[in-house]
């Protein structure tokens, strides 16, 4: 089975390769017939082939960022408020020059003319994504990097592998074993993210719904996201605590499921 560590290293690589193609996408949208006009220069006849891989930035940028946006808050987080700097419009903007220019207003269209002349458009967004990319590429030597603290991979690794556990008990009919052990990991993977973002937690022994609560007043995690986790609680508690009420397969199928998905979206 593939590591954690492994599974990362493979999502950069391919990160960077879309990156790096869609910076062809945002310089032909800024500059379509030049940019064109260049790569006819130097490819001749194998130019139409190229042109025609150019991604559209438009539509194909949006995804890109949020993968590497959780990417690096899980593994370059000291580097994550530049990151998203360079995406969102500076919330203190009182006028739109080169220099407060977001890669969103080039999503948006946004361009400022005086007369019929334009002062900036979606070519101001370029930098932002070089940028971007950098940050991005920035993080391949952490893993050659004796600092890089690879401890929450390995955990993440065992998490994968108690969640595997628990679906295979649930397959022998060990429900309420199922259920527990999925909602250990549930407790654990919370008090990980607790202790990444610095919430100091009071009580001795946290559950899982004291935890969530810390996350969500912390504004690590909306209220959807609450709501969910609070539900995967009731379901764990049915299995730990209630003997007069039996949880279904079904409930517990739920549980895993939800775990697994907490464990890869909450950093």
């Amino acid at each position: 089975m593939i590591s954690n560590l492994e599974r990362y290293k493979n999502d950069l690589n391919a990160l960077i390769a879309t990156g790096d193609a869609l910076l062809n996408g945002i310089k032909r949208y800024a500059y379509r017939s030049e940019f064109d006009k260049e790569v006819k220069k130097q490819l001749g006849e194998g130019a139409e082939e190229f042109l025609k891989a150019v991604p559209d930035f438009k539509s194909e940028y949006q995804a890109w960022y949020s993968e590497a946006l959780s990417l690096i808050r899980q593994l370059l987080p000291d580097r994550l408020a530049d990151f998203v700097r360079h995406y969102e419009k500076p919330k203190s903007r009182k006028s739109i020059g080169f220099e407060s220019y977001r890669i969103e207003d080039g999503l948006q269209g946004l361009e400022v003319t005086r007369g019929h002349e334009k002062i900036v458009g979606i070519d101001a967004a370029i930098p932002h994504f070089q940028q971007q990319l950098a940050i991005l590429k920035s993080v391949k030597p952490r893993f050659e990097s004796s600092l890089f603290d690879l401890s929450q991979l390995v955990q993440a690794d065992l998490f994968d592998s108690e969640l595997d556990a628990a679906g295979a008990l649930l397959k022998q009919r060990f429900t309420r074993a199922a259920g527990a052990m999925a909602g250990v990991v549930l407790e654990r993977h919370l008090a990980q993210v607790c202790s990444n973002h610095a919430i100091k937690v009071a009580k001795k022994n946290p559950g899982i719904s004291d935890l969530n609560e810390l996350l969500k007043s912390a504004e690590v995690i909306d209220v959807p996201q609450w709501r969910f986790i609070q539900h995967l609680g009731d379901v764990r508690n049915l299995c730990d605590h209630s003997k007069a009420v039996e949880p279904t397969a079904e409930q517990v199928a739920d549980l895993v499921a939800g775990v697994k998905k907490v464990t890869k979206t909450i950093f």
